[in-house]
C-alpha cells in the first residue's frame, strides 16, 4: 500500500494512492499519528579524503532535522551562503512501531515502510566543516534541505534489498544503482542507531546515497531551475525543482557578525 499526505479544506490528511487517484485514509490526524497508531568510495574522492576503515565496520546513520523536510513537487530552496548545490539519492526508512535496543533480526518488525530521500547538499559548506570533525553542520541544514517523497509504500509491497533506483536531472539519467549494493542492511542501521535510543514511529533513517546518486561523484552541478528527478521501483518518482540562487553574503565566521 502506498500513503501520502494531502489537504482537504486546509487541513492535512493521510491518503490512499490508488493509481492517480488519492482515497482518503480515514483517519483523523497526521501521518506520523497514522504511523504511531497503524502501526561512497567516488564521493570521499572529491571531498579529498579517504574512506576511513570504520565505514566498514559502523552502519552510521545521519539525522536531519524534521522542519527542513519538504515534499514532492516543491521548489527546493538555494542556501544564500553556498555557491555549490548538489542532489543525494537515498532509499528511506520509516519507523513504526517503537522501540530501544532493537536486535537485527527483529528490526523490520519496526518498519512502517520506505519511501525516497533527495538529501541535498552545499558542497562548498562542507568542505570547510568536515576538517572540524563534528559532522555536517549547515553543509546540511537549511529550510528545504531534506525532500521526502513521493508516498510511503509498506514493506509488503516492496523488497527493499533490491530495488533500483534512479536520479535524472532535466530528463537526463545521471546515476542508478540498486539497494542490494548498501553495505550495511537497513535492520543493521535500526539495531546500531536504536543502541539505548528509542526510536520512534514516524523516524527516519537513509541507505546512504547510491553509487553515482550525487553529483559530486560525477564533478557535476546543479543550476537554478534544474529539474531533479529521483525514482525507486515500486515507490514511484520524487520530483523537484531547484529554486533562484539568491545574493551571496559571506559565511559567518568568528570575529564577524
Amino acid at each position: 500500500m502506498k500513503y501520502v499526505t494531502y489537504e482537504a479544506d486546509g487541513v492535512q490528511r493521510v491518503g490512499v494512492l490508488d493509481g492517480d487517484q488519492v482515497l482518503d485514509a480515514g483517519f483523523d490526524g497526521d501521518m506520523v499519528a497514522f504511523i504511531e497508531e497503524g502501526h561512497l568510495r567516488n564521493a570521499f574522492k572529491n571531498l579529498g579524503r579517504d574512506i576511513p576503515a570504520e565505514w566498514y565496520e559502523v552502519p552510521a546513520y545521519y539525522k536531519g532535522l524534521p522542519d527542513t523536510v519538504i515534499g514532492p513537487g516543491e521548489v527546493i530552496p538555494w542556501p544564500s551562503y553556498s555557491e555549490q548545490l548538489d542532489h543525494e539519492l537515498e532509499l528511506a526508512v520509516v519507523i513504526g512501531a517503537a522501540g530501544r535496543d532493537i536486535p537485527a533480526e527483529r528490526a523490520l518488525e519496526h518498519v512502517f515502510g520506505y519511501t525516497i530521500w533527495n538529501d541535498m547538499s552545499a558542497r562548498d559548506t562542507q568542505r570547510r566543516e568536515l576538517p572540524v570533525g563534528m559532522g555536517p553542520g549547515k553543509a546540511k541544514d537549511w529550510d528545504g534541505s531534506n525532500i521526502l517523497g513521493p508516498c510511503i509504500v509498506t514493506p509488503d509491497e516492496v523488497d527493499a534489498r533490491d530495488l533500483r533506483l534512479t536520479v535524472r536531472v532535466n530528463g537526463e539519467v545521471w546515476g542508478s544503482d540498486t539497494t542490494k549494493h548498501m553495505h550495511h542492511s537497513f535492520a543493521d542501521m535500526i539495531a546500531y542507531a536504536s543502541q539505548d535510543l528509542t526510536l520512534r514511529a514516524g523516524e527516519v533513517l537513509g541507505s546512504g546515497t547510491a553509487a553515482t546518486g550525487s553529483g559530486l561523484e560525477l564533478d557535476r552541478w546543479l543550476q537554478p531551475g534544474d529539474q531533479i528527478e529521483m525514482e525507486a521501483d515500486g515507490v514511484g518518482i520524487l520530483r523537484n525543482t531547484v529554486g533562484p540562487r539568491p545574493r551571496a553574503r559571506q559565511p559567518a565566521t568568528r570575529g564577524q557578525s
